[in-house]
């Protein structure tokens, strides 16, 4: 029995019926050509008669105000196969992905479910893991699922995702002195960042705040359909693009994969926005996560994030680019003058009254930010699970009152793997984001592919 962490309890207290606070991965896999019609049977069949047993934290179970381990673990509770109603096109799959990300995970349970999905069109099936954001974090527990595949694909050996130890259930198994000591050590470290903390408070207040075109405070996003009360209900869509047609818009504009990810996402945004008769006068602003972890370790979370303009007051694709570019571009310089610790805590300063106001509710069309979006790299090498080639992966997020709309993408070979996970009651046909990113890419590669790259690159 371990004490609930502080950020565990949090998680579990914004939880809500309309606000379910768990994450999830839609994974895609290609039945090899020789296999045998059993052969989802079988991978099923091998994952229940397996002896391997679960490991932390995914045989915890909440207890007040610790966790327990779970001594009646039921794997049948966790894991579950079903088949897709035909014609089983991704239309049916991303159908239920929505209903089974819409309901809240069993408290009397460890925190996690696995879906194996079959029936799918082009002779595929699929794995849907979500796991409560108390647990894991959403990237950790996509790595998780990672670990559980393998680059060979003549490797037989089926690992199920909780079988594979992560750095979390490592750090579980750390002597109590060495954990005490490491805790000891971040106290120490976070003290000693107050004097650059309180000099960089003060260059925001004089130098940024009112001055500063390219600074975005948390006071300035403006009111809009993406800012409102959550249902219970969600909308999940999801598609991948290749990254070779932004590397090509990137390098051709003089601005990285990160900008016109950004950028991009600021045109869909504004056409459905435009759709929806909904469009503000001023511009979004999008939180992005940004990684501050100055060292190889696994402890704790070390993100922080930027507030991004995102220019969609703008009709302009390279002017919104260069709106989006500039404010990153100034959060980023301001970080690069402080150490992990500083910029945590800076941050922790800042945007202070914006997390109890999420976390709060009470004031969902007042947000610092109008929706995140985050983008994160993901496996270079193809991976199989069993022979069966990943084909895709797609990352569920959470969404929550005041935020209604999530944008988060990974990589994968040589594609952009995108989720989009968003209240279905607030954001009606929110799936049409889909098709206005297309349209954004094409927008750029007609700018790079018509005029010269030289005379559009942005400042």
């Amino acid at each position: 029995m371990r004490p609930l962490h502080p950020i565990d309890f949090i998680f579990l207290s914004l939880e809500k019926r309309q606000q379910p606070m768990h994450v999830g991965g839609l994974f895609l896999f290609q039945i090899p050509e020789n296999a045998p019609a059993s052969f989802i049977q079988n991978l099923v069949a091998e994952i229940r008669n397996s002896k391997s047993i679960p490991i932390p934290p995914f045989n915890n179970k909440l207890n007040g105000l610790f966790w327990d381990e779970d001594e009646e673990f039921d794997l049948d509770h966790h894991f579950r196969h079903i088949a897709l109603p035909q014609p089983g096109r991704i239309l049916e799959l991303l159908t239920y992905i929505s209903q089974e990300h819409s309901s809240l995970i069993d408290r009397a349970k460890p925190l996690w479910t696995c879906h194996i999905i079959e029936g799918i069109e082009g002779n595929r099936f699929a794995m849907y893991f979500k796991i409560h954001h108390a647990m894991v974090d959403g990237i950790a527990g996509m790595r998780l699922v990672e670990k559980s595949l393998s680059q060979d694909p003549n490797a037989k050996s089926i690992v199920p995702p909780w079988c594979v130890e992560g750095p979390r259930a490592k750090r579980l198994k750390e002597p109590n002195v060495s954990r005490f000591k490491k805790i000891m050590n971040g106290v120490m470290g976070q003290l000693g960042s107050t004097p650059r903390v309180m000099y960089e408070l003060s260059q925001t207040v004089m130098k940024d705040m009112g001055r500063n075109p390219d600074y975005v405070s948390s006071f300035q996003a403006p009111s809009s359909i993406l800012n409102q009360r959550v249902s219970s209900s969600r909308r999940f869509a999801a598609q991948s693009f290749e990254f070779d047609r932004l590397r090509h818009i990137s390098k051709s504009l003089g601005v990285t994969i990160n900008d016109i990810v950004l950028a991009i996402c600021s045109g869909a945004l504004r056409e459905y926005l435009l759709s929806q008769d909904a469009l503000p006068k001023k511009p979004l602003i999008a939180m992005v996560p940004a990684s501050v972890r100055d060292d190889d370790s696994s402890m704790s979370n070390r993100i922080t994030m930027i507030l991004a303009n995102l220019g969609t007051h703008k009709e302009d694709p390279l002017e919104r680019l260069a709106i989006v570019r500039r404010s990153v571009q100034n959060a980023k310089e301001k970080f690069k003058r402080m150490n992990s610790n500083q910029i945590l805590n800076y941050s922790a300063f800042v945007y202070s009254a914006a997390g109890l106001n999420i976390a709060s509710g009470l004031l969902p069309k007042r947000q610092a930010f109008n929706l995140v979006i985050s983008n994160v790299p993901g496996p270079r090498e193809p991976l199989y699970w069993n022979g069966a080639r990943l084909d895709a992966l797609y990352p569920a997020s959470i969404i929550l009152d005041g935020q209604a709309l999530n944008i988060t993408m990974t990589s994968y070979l040589d594609k952009l793997e995108v989720g989009l996970t968003a209240c279905r009651n607030a954001l009606p046909k929110m799936q049409n984001l889909l098709t206005h990113l297309e349209e954004e890419i094409q927008r750029f590669e007609a700018i790079v592919g018509i005029e010269d790259p030289k005379l559009q690159t942005v400042s």
